[in-house]
């Protein structure tokens, strides 16, 4: 498996349609899953507009015994694309590992490993015990000072909160009041400085002007 760790985080569902659009215009078949795409169920997307059909991956299940079933109806799958791999439990990363050692099909895993509050999603943490190779996008994401964004912050109305589940669907574009979320460097993320935050904080003189009158 060859899981994208973390990285520049707004190109990976794009590489990922890369690699369909590769492997399918040289005549392979490939399996996609997916989970909760801000395109909507059963849909792999990207911020540029591509958009192609995928499986939407149920909580419980058994992803291994899909591509069984599927492969015993006939039906071709040269290679397995999993985007959104976070969001995997641990046991359907396991049956990704399976996929690879006793069917022998390549699986492209996509996904970030920490979730708003800095911490490992489970997924994540068994994808990176048992790829066979990880790789970081060379696409670096910047945080809004500039530097390299390493963190990923939730945002309500453009604030950072840190309390809350682990996994709430939102996006970068969101109305006031949303659920959003923003790339930020560490020293940023710790202060829960989001982009919206430092322009308030510009905007609010330490000192008060003295009138003249």
């Amino acid at each position: 498996m060859s899981p994208d760790a973390v990285g520049g985080y707004p190109s990976k569902r794009t590489l990922a349609l890369q690699i369909e659009h590769n492997r399918s215009a040289r005549g392979l078949a490939g399996m996609i899953f997916t989970r909760n795409d801000r395109a909507g169920e059963g849909k792999l997307s990207s911020r540029l507009g591509l958009v192609t059909d995928a499986v939407e991956v149920a909580d419980d299940q058994d992803l291994y015994a899909y591509l069984v079933d599927h492969l015993s109806k006939g039906r071709r799958a040269d290679y397995v694309i999993a985007d959104e791999a976070q969001f995997l439990a641990p046991g359907q990363i396991d049956q990704l590992a399976r996929v690879v050692d006793d069917l022998g099909l390549d699986v492209y895993a996509f996904g970030i490993t920490t979730d708003f509050r800095s911490k490992l999603f489970p997924g994540s943490q068994r994808l990176v015990e048992l790829a066979d190779r990880i790789e970081v996008l060379q696409v670096e994401a910047l945080c809004w000072c500039g530097a390299r964004a390493t963190h990923n912050a939730r945002t309500i109305g453009g604030q950072m909160v840190v309390e809350g589940a682990q996994v709430v669907v939102g996006d970068v574009n969101q109305a006031a009041g949303e659920v959003g979320y923003e790339v930020l460097c560490r020293r940023h993320h710790r202060r829960r400085m989001t982009a919206a935050s430092a322009r308030a904080a510009a905007l609010s003189p330490d000192v008060l002007p003295v009138s003249s009158g």
